[in-house]
């Protein structure tokens, strides 16, 4: 088997520019609202903590609810889209992240918000499964740099999208207004979907080989593969970087360096911008899948010295948000290079499977996250924040680099193809 077609598999015939494109942004358009719907409550925190007379590490209580499920559902939801395909898991969750916008508008305690919480986190578990079979298995080999990068500029956006959408409402009309408005984006997405449903079919999956090599490929043996553990610590802590970033950074700065409210509300958004504006340029870095790890950690240790002036150092308040856009940017490069170090760890056919173990580590860490930290902003621990987000970021420099090392490992004879996707494929610019 050649290592273009270990790469991805399905694209053994040249695929249209057209065909990529639709699955590619359909699917990106599914990822904004999972993104967009991580972010339905932190917005609102300040009237939330006001409505429900409760605390910051209360409100971060809920975020932790929404990701711990949302994790277990992550790595289950793996094993079924890999057994029934991608499209009516899709479907099933998006439906979910409506209903709970709804239920979150209509709560009249802060139990009714942890219980919206519940199912908005098992509607949020079955994107990185889904997404990431469909780009694989769907996505010819040349345009997957592109297509990571589409994606993660689409997650971005919806980041953005939510502070920029619900703050206003919220603002001229109340909060529970905003969250219906969220409600109804979710089903309206649903339906552009839906009338799409023939670009989620799959084609055929190459037939499993027969004999002993067939018995040793169980479902669970690419629990194995040292690199995919390595993978979901990288992506827990990049999920506590950004549960930071989006929760609890705008507010630390805004206390430290005196922001006025009016910009430290832009800071979060001006952060995804550019996260999104930095993916274009790392979906061309990614096209070499050699220099990813490299990608990554220079990226995130920009971003860290970023934080460190803005965590210690003498800023003006108005270079907040500019800061902000900065450090986002230097994410956002490393975005496709990300995805792309989980690809060259995945073997063929276990693509949900992985993706769905690999990412509950986002799960993890941004459940962890908003209770240490919220309990640090309830303390007026400002700097402490940032302390945390830096030392975070320089751990995961780390990481990626370890990454790198652990898939070299031999692994199991059963899972050759989990070796050969690291070359680089042929028909790679």
């Amino acid at each position: 088997m050649s290592t273009t077609s270990t790469l991805n598999p399905p694209a053994l015939n040249p695929v249209s520019l057209r065909q990529d494109a639709g699955v590619i942004g359909l699917v990106g358009l599914a990822h904004m609202i999972s993104h967009f719907s991580q972010l339905l409550l932190a917005p609102l925190f300040p009237w939330l903590k006001d409505e429900f007379a409760v605390s910051y590490a209360q409100l971060g209580f809920l975020m932790t609810i929404f990701f711990v499920v949302s994790c277990a559902v992550q790595a289950l939801s793996g094993f079924i889209v890999d057994r029934f395909g991608p499209r009516p898991i899709l479907f099933v969750g998006l439906s979910l992240l409506g209903i709970a916008a709804f239920g979150y508008a209509a709560s009249t305690s802060y139990w009714m918000l942890a219980a919206f919480a519940v199912i908005a986190g098992i509607g949020n578990g079955v994107f990185h499964p889904v997404d990431y079979t469909l780009i694989n298995r769907k996505v010819s080999a040349p345009r997957l740099g592109h297509a990571y990068s589409f994606h993660g500029i689409t997650g971005s956006l919806g980041w953005a999208l939510a502070p920029a959408l619900l703050v206003p409402l919220a603002l001229l009309f109340s909060w529970r207004v905003a969250l219906m408005a969220a409600g109804a984006l979710a089903f309206g997405v649903l339906v552009v979907l839906m009338l799409n449903g023939s670009k989620f079919d799959l084609p055929v999956a190459p037939a499993k080989p027969a004999g002993p090599q067939a018995a040793a490929e169980s479902s669970f043996a690419f629990l194995r593969i040292p690199a995919v553990w390595m993978c979901f610590l990288f992506f827990f802590l990049y999920a506590v970087i950004i549960s930071v970033v989006q929760a609890f950074a705008p507010e630390a700065a805004r206390k430290l360096h005196g922001v006025p409210m009016t910009l430290a509300a832009m800071c979060l958004t001006v952060y995804m911008v550019c996260s999104a504006g930095g993916m274009v340029l790392g979906g061309f870095l990614a096209s070499d899948p050699a220099r990813c790890e490299r990608v990554v950690g220079i990226g995130f240790g920009v971003a860290a010295l970023v934080a460190l002036l803005i965590g210690f150092g003498p800023v003006p308040a108005l270079a907040v948000p500019a800061l902000f856009g900065v450090m986002g940017f230097a994410t956002g490069i490393s975005g496709p290079s990300r995805d792309l170090l989980v690809k060259k760890s995945t073997p063929e056919n276990a693509t949900g499977r992985v993706y769905g173990i690999v990412y509950s580590g986002l799960d993890i860490g941004q459940a962890v996250a908003p209770l240490f930290f919220g309990t640090l902003m309830d303390h007026g621990q400002y700097r402490g924040v940032w302390l945390g987000l830096i030392a975070t970021q320089g751990l995961l420099v780390l990481s990626a680099f370890n990454v790198r090392k652990v898939r070299r490992t031999r692994l199991a004879p059963a899972w050759p193809l989990a070796r050969q996707s690291e070359r680089k494929p042929s028909n790679l610019p």
